[in-house]
C-alpha cells in the first residue's frame, strides 16, 4: 500500500520550501512511462506556474493541504474558469488541451495530480505565448485577484 500521511506532507512542504523553483513531488506511479501519472506536487505561494495545456490528457487536482486558485483560460488568455482548491472546491478536473494556471495560497500547501502518462513535459507551444517573460510576482498576483472574462493585461 502506498501513502501519504501528514509526516510525508510535512517533509514535502519543507522540501519546496529549499527548492529555487518553491516545489516538490513526491510521485506515486513507479516510472515517469507509467500510464497513470498521480503525484502530490508541495508548491509555496510564490512558485509559478505558467498558464500551459496538457493536449493529450485531461487532468485531475485536489487539495491534500492548503488552497489553490486554479484558473482556465481561451486561447487569448481570457479567464473562463475561476475556484480556489480546498475552500470552494474539492476536485476540479481539467480537459485534454484546456489552458490553465494554478497558485498556491498557503505556505506549505500540496496538491495531488492525476493525468494519463506517460510523463510528457509540457512543450513551448503548450505555455501561453501571453505569459512567456512575465515574473513570477506579476503572474500570481494576477492570477490571485483574476475573475471571469478577464484577460492579463
Amino acid at each position: 500500500m502506498k501513502k501519504i500521511d501528514i509526516s510525508m506532507l510535512d517533509e514535502l512542504a519543507a522540501q519546496a520550501r529549499c527548492s529555487p523553483r518553491l516545489r516538490a513531488n513526491h510521485n506515486l506511479h513507479p516510472t515517469l512511462d507509467d500510464p497513470l501519472q498521480r503525484l502530490a506536487i508541495a508548491m509555496e505561494p510564490d512558485t509559478l506556474v505558467l498558464p500551459h495545456r496538457h493536449p493529450h490528457t485531461c487532468e485531475v487536482l485536489f487539495a491534500l493541504r492548503g488552497r489553490f486558485v486554479v484558473l482556465t483560460f481561451d486561447e487569448y488568455g481570457v479567464v473562463t474558469d475561476r475556484t480556489v482548491l480546498g475552500e470552494t472546491s474539492r476536485v476540479v478536473e481539467l480537459a485534454a488541451g484546456e489552458w490553465h494556471a494554478v497558485l498556491s495560497l498557503d505556505a506549505g500547501g500540496v496538491i495531488f495530480e492525476v493525468k494519463q502518462g506517460a510523463y510528457q513535459p509540457v512543450s513551448p507551444e503548450d505555455v501561453a505565448s501571453w505569459a512567456t517573460g512575465r515574473d513570477a510576482a506579476t503572474l500570481n498576483g494576477w492570477y490571485a485577484r483574476a475573475q471571469l472574462g478577464e484577460r492579463f493585461a
